[in-house]
């Protein structure tokens, strides 16, 4: 040991540490403070590239939910290589924030020009079509001013983008672009507000308004009535699109959908974006581009909404709060989400309906994801990737392609082949509208499927048969809707051991003979699935019965015992009474 003075005072453990890091060279502190820094960016930003350098860069295999008796499983999807292949994304930009950050800051569109057309809805909204005609990508710019005959045969897409976005966005273009040229009319339907439109009523999308893209469909099966009705909704709109498929059931045009990266559960969501430090990045990114759009539109903003509270928001709760639901009338963000969301009506989807999402989606994420409801229906096949990001799926050295955007193609073009397009019913009832005018959700409501099974859903419905008149098809479209005085009100509680349907209808006098068959073909599954509930409620029942009277036998015994004593003593045995 050695000795500072003569006092023989030791020098202490820390001074000699310390003396011994003074040693190190600089350089070697700097070269460790890097690498300890790579590896917190590794796993902050859910860099994968070790391990797919690891499994050799082979990517890893498509996941695909469907139910075992789907016909557009097997008909469809399994002839689909793109989707029973592997997706390997970008190396360098192997981190969905990677990926997303770069689709919409790059993205890399390809370059053409859409023909935009004005529709105007009957509440005085307009929407902006954006078309990219087949023949505008195969004959040029010399055939842009061509129309669409009414007996045309090609296939039209419909196209939903997302939150705060356009036409003019890079994945929207992709989709456009790759559709068109196989052969696809496309049409983007912008929300109200985007694509360079003014707010023409006090009226704003939100992530629930399934009524544009409603009156765009049944405007566009009325127009070209022999070209099949395709859609693609992505993000938000992949929302709108799911939510306005399961209001409407078997009375939609559409003959196959495709929903990208669906936020499907908006309140989870909204948990999930709130949670961590990088997903709060996201959200605030989210909230200034909702504050751009309310720029864009201040004089209606600022007189409907709380204009001072959305300049000061800082998530998209915060803009929701201050602007969504004091439009949209919702009396609560909670409410507003809750009756917005499209998993509540998944089981109710009655065409052929793609949905791809991604497990590392940082805005969507994948808590939300109604695998048993996806699962439960026939019509429905759900693609999952291990990677991917947001709305990006960028693949190739070189990030020019879009994987999600070749399994929309692929997808799209063997159902268009095959037997399983959806075709609309007859019958002109419309699903199941979900008002406005929302009230607080009271409690958990259930709907009963015709299968047996239960699904959660909102607290009320109300449904309105309308008939539209259609004018002037070329630039501006002019629609008169007209109500008829029918109105129902489907309220479904449910409880811990009982489950009540209460079903009030009223001016059935005023309601046609085809408006009555579409009541009783809805009321009939209801029916079916109570009969079969009651019927299991009573084997329960029995079953119960016979479980008590066993657990309790033993205590009765003996009551029963000690009471009638006296009275079975001349008859039993007196040594079975000592024991």
């Amino acid at each position: 040991m050695e000795f500072r003075n003569s006092k023989e005072v030791p020098v202490s453990a820390l001074e000699l540490l310390l003396q011994a890091a003074s040693l190190i060279p600089i350089l070697y502190y700097v070269l460790g403070s890097l690498f300890v820094l790579v590896v917190f960016l590794y796993n902050f930003l859910e860099f994968h590239f070790v391990r797919d350098l690891l499994h050799g860069f082979r990517g890893d295999p498509v996941s695909l939910t469907f139910n075992s008796f789907s016909e557009i499983y097997e008909g469809v999807v399994s002839k689909c290589r793109i989707l029973h292949g592997r997706y390997l994304a970008t190396p360098w930009l192997s981190s969905p924030h990677f990926q997303t950050a770069f689709l919409n800051f790059f993205g890399r569109p390809p370059f053409f020009s859409y023909r935009r057309q004005l529709f105007h809805t009957p509440d005085g909204g307009t929407v902006a079509l954006d078309w990219l005609m087949h023949s505008d990508v195969t004959r040029g710019a010399s055939h842009m001013n061509t129309t669409i005959s009414k007996d045309d045969k090609t296939p039209i897409l419909v196209v939903i983008p997302g939150l705060t976005s356009d036409s003019a966005s890079s994945y929207i273009k992709h989709l456009v672009f790759v559709m068109a040229s196989h052969g696809w009319n496309v049409v983007v339907s912008n929300h109200r507000g985007l694509g360079g439109i003014s707010i023409t009523s006090d009226w704003f999308y939100n992530a629930g308004w399934t009524e544009d893209i409603r009156k765009v469909i049944e405007y566009l099966h009325h127009e070209y009535p022999d070209a099949p009705l395709f859609a693609v909704g992505t993000s938000i709109g992949a929302n709108i699109l799911v939510k306005y498929l399961g209001e409407d059931g078997e009375n939609t045009p559409i003959a196959g959908a495709v929903a990208i990266c669906s936020p499907w559960d908006l309140l989870i969501c909204d948990r999930f974006i709130s949670r961590r430090l990088v997903q709060k990045f996201y959200d605030r990114a989210l909230t200034i581009g909702l504050q751009g759009y309310a720029e864009l539109h201040q004089n209606v903003y600022s007189r409907l909404g709380n204009w001072e509270g959305i300049k000061k928001s800082r998530s998209v709760r915060d803009f929701d709060n201050y602007a969504t639901c004091l439009i949209g009338k919702f009396e609560t963000v909670d409410t507003y989400y809750r009756r917005c969301s499209s998993a509540s009506l998944v089981g109710y989807v009655s065409v052929p309906l793609l949905c791809i999402s991604s497990l590392d989606d940082p805005v969507c994420t994948r808590e939300a994801i109604p695998w048993d409801e996806c699962r439960a229906n026939k019509n429905i096949v759900l693609a999952t990737t291990r990677h991917g990001g947001h709305l990006a799926f960028f693949e190739g050295v070189t990030a020019k392609r879009l994987w999600w955007v070749r399994a929309v193609d692929e997808f799209l073009s063997v159902l268009y082949d095959s037997p399983f397009m959806h075709k609309q019913k007859k019958a002109q009832c419309l699903g199941m509208h979900i008002p406005q005018e929302s009230s607080i959700d009271q409690g958990p409501y259930v709907n009963v499927l015709q299968d047996g099974m239960v699904t959660a859903a909102g607290n009320e419905q109300t449904v309105n048969m309308v008939e539209e008149s259609f004018a002037d098809p070329v630039v501006h479209f002019k629609q008169e809707e007209m109500v008829l005085g029918t109105e129902q009100q489907l309220e479904r509680e449910s409880k811990t051991d009982s489950i009540h349907d209460n079903a009030q209808s009223s001016e059935q006098d005023k309601m046609s003979d085809s408006d009555v068959k579409c009541n009783d073909d809805k009321t009939v599954p209801v029916e079916r699935s109570i009969d079969k509930l009651s019927r299991q409620n009573r084997k329960s029942m029995w079953l119960l019965a016979y479980v008590a009277i066993m657990t309790t036998w033993p205590l009765v015994g003996a009551t029963l015992l000690i009471v009638f004593r006296k009275k079975i003593k001349n008859i039993l045995p007196a040594t079975w009474l000592r024991k």
